[in-house]
């Protein structure tokens, strides 16, 4: 699977607490993606086995607002979010642009 830098910044953010849950609005504001970028990428993700989601439990009259989707990041999500930022931050590697 391609990873776009903006696909990288939402697995990061997964592997920083993996048994939480996000709501798209958390994804947002953490990443600070757009939402017409955000969406398309999540649900290519839950399409790919790398996110799952599930509705906010509780009836939106009792929350006091919207019910939220929130997402998770799978056992397949973790292995490639791993593998793809760890080729990232390989020690000794140098910059391919820019260096001396």
């Amino acid at each position: 699977m391609r990873l776009s830098h903006q696909g990288l910044k939402v697995l990061r953010l997964f592997l920083e607490e993996p048994t939480r849950s996000l709501s798209g609005a958390d994804i947002i504001r953490a990443t600070r993606l757009l939402s017409g970028t955000m969406y398309p990428l999540l649900i290519r993700f839950e399409d790919a086995g790398l996110l799952k989601s599930r509705w906010e439990k509780g009836k939106a009259e009792a929350l006091g607002r919207p019910r939220r989707r929130l997402y998770s990041i799978t056992a397949s999500g973790l292995a490639v979010a791993r593998e793809a930022l760890g080729e990232l931050s390989v020690p000794g590697l140098q910059p391919i642009l820019g260096g001396a």
